[in-house]
């Protein structure tokens, strides 16, 4: 269209046209691939096509987990779609496009059940392109236009995996690639929880602002150098890695609960997945998209409380889920148990702490809190649950919480 008259917007499927038509076979630089290595937390990036190579079409390469059942949930007084899948990969487009559904930016037929992957391409392409700017300056339409030539590259990837990137210093830190632009136009925040504890010197000077690539590739040249300080230096760079191999650290936590803002929608990049994560009262959740769920109305949010996997169940209204009271809490030993609900309580204090808030308020909060959540436990389960350990019990979480008591010592971004 011409720059200077605002013309209705295409659909996707006529942009994809027209974009394949300018293209003439070239790619633009950056990473490709898509899906991350098995077995590595994050894959680095594959090589760049060649300038010979057929563009990249937006539709993923067939196979049977294109197709996608459709969970439907009463979201905020209104039947709302969500898209689940069949196997746990790591798979963006499931985690983009649900948070459009849940925004109703995107609506389904009432009766859709299954879903392709191609349909799903269609809806977010089209919210791609409704993002277009009023302004009808050359210079905004053209930057538009090129922004939609870079989607058209990485949105294949969407049903595979993305090549990010993450850095250690904030939760909203990666190395910018082709593949953020997907996120940045359609305004939705991306996070990790991966951080470095600034309260430990030797792991903050090793790691630094590196990103994941960046640091492996340390750890190697350091391992060969013949400067001992160096290898000391790799070697507490890898020991941090081999620690915090669930990609989500105390610290981490911390941060993710104080900078996402509260009612947010966005996605969270854990392990080699994508996922789904809104704020509600000052708790994380994440979208329970497995297809096991389907049937399960009460089952749509999953708590993301704890570093070590640790969570509970909770409906559409962030309810404890009585399907899970079912199941779960026989499933750890009371051991287990009060350790968890030991830490839970820790890392509690600790963000409150971290968000300059009064500890003896906190406490009396946090044994409100507990206790609701007893009385709520009791209603679903005949026997007792195990005694409580007192505060003053933790281990590495209460350490760390005496000193955040400074007020100097907030988490930052290094």
């Amino acid at each position: 269209p011409a720059v200077g008259q605002q013309s209705p917007a295409p659909t996707w499927e006529e942009a994809r046209g027209e974009s394949r038509e300018q293209e003439g076979g070239s790619s633009p630089e950056g990473p490709s691939g898509g899906s991350q290595e098995e077995g590595s937390p994050l894959g680095a990036p594959q090589g760049v096509p060649g300038t010979g190579a057929e563009p990249p079409r937006v539709e993923p390469p067939g196979r049977e987990a294109d197709f996608y059942c459709v969970k439907w949930i009463n979201w905020k007084g209104e039947r709302t779609p969500v898209i689940t899948q069949s196997e746990n990969g790591p798979c963006p487009l499931l985690a983009i496009i649900n948070i459009l559904l849940l925004q109703w930016k995107v609506k389904l037929p009432p009766q859709k059940e299954v879903i392709t992957a191609e349909e799903l391409m269609a809806h977010l392409g089209n919210c791609i392109l409704a993002t277009q700017p009023r302004d009808t300056s050359e210079a905004l339409q053209l930057n538009f236009q090129q922004n939609i030539n870079d989607t058209m590259t990485v949105l294949p990837k969407l049903s595979t995996g993305l090549d990010v990137n993450v850095r250690f210093t904030g939760v909203s830190d990666f190395e910018y690639t082709p593949e953020c632009i997907v996120f940045d136009l359609l305004n939705i925040p991306l996070y990790h929880g991966w951080l470095v504890d600034p309260q430990s010197p030797e792991q903050v000077q090793a790691v630094g602002k590196l990103s994941y690539n960046q640091l492996v590739e340390k750890i190697i040249t350091c391992k060969q150098a013949s400067d001992s300080s160096l290898v000391s230096e790799g070697l507490v760079a890898e020991q941090f890695l081999e620690s915090t191999a669930s990609q989500l650290t105390f610290h981490g936590l911390c941060e993710l609960t104080a900078r996402a803002r509260e009612g947010e929608l966005g996605v969270f990049f854990r392990n080699n997945h994508f996922s789904t994560m809104i704020k509600h009262k000052g708790h994380l959740y994440l979208l329970v998209t497995d297809q096991g769920f389907l049937q399960e109305e009460g089952v749509v949010w999953e708590s993301l409380h704890s570093v070590d996997g640790d969570s509970c169940f909770c409906d559409t209204e962030f309810h404890l889920s009585h399907a899970l009271g079912k199941q779960g809490a026989t499933a750890a030993p009371p051991d287990h148990q009060r350790q968890q609900r030991q830490v839970d309580q820790d890392y509690m204090v600790a963000l409150s702490l971290q968000q300059g808030q009064d500890p003896p308020s906190v406490l009396s909060d946090l044994e409100l809190a507990r206790q609701l959540q007893h009385e709520e436990y009791q209603q679903h389960h005949p026997h007792p649950p195990p005694q409580q350990l007192p505060a003053q019990a933790g281990g590495r979480v209460a350490g760390e919480r005496r000193q955040r008591q400074k007020p100097d010592l907030d988490c930052t971004l290094l």
